[in-house]
């Protein structure tokens, strides 16, 4: 995984594969904790499944980020990981987009 500073107001975070990303998210929320000014986009690209418990600690990345008034949006989720967030009803609560340069373009407009 790679938490990046893409530019001085977005984080972009690569997930990588279970088991490791529930560690890897513990990781972001504590740097949000401590960067709280910035959005953060989500990259699934090297994900296809993910855990409860992952699911759990994305909640809490999401609390953190609606918390500081940011926004955090999820990309590059294949459809079968799509489906289980379409299947625990979280497809609502979650921000989506395709690829990460449309999550990076999208918050860049935003802040501009």
């Amino acid at each position: 995984m790679a938490i990046q500073n893409w530019s001085d107001t977005i984080l972009l975070v690569n997930l990588a594969p279970e088991p490791e990303m529930g560690e890897e998210l513990q990781n972001v929320i504590e740097t949000v904790k401590t960067e709280g000014d910035k959005d953060v986009v989500v990259d699934f690209a090297e994900v296809d499944i993910v855990t409860s418990s992952s699911i759990a600690k994305l909640l809490k990345l999401r609390k953190a980020m609606v918390d500081c008034d940011h926004r955090m949006v999820l990309c590059s989720v294949s459809p079968k990981t799509r489906n289980i967030f379409a299947v625990t009803g979280l497809d609502s609560v979650f921000e989506f987009v395709e690829d990460q340069f449309l999550a990076l373009a999208g918050l860049q407009m935003v802040t501009e």
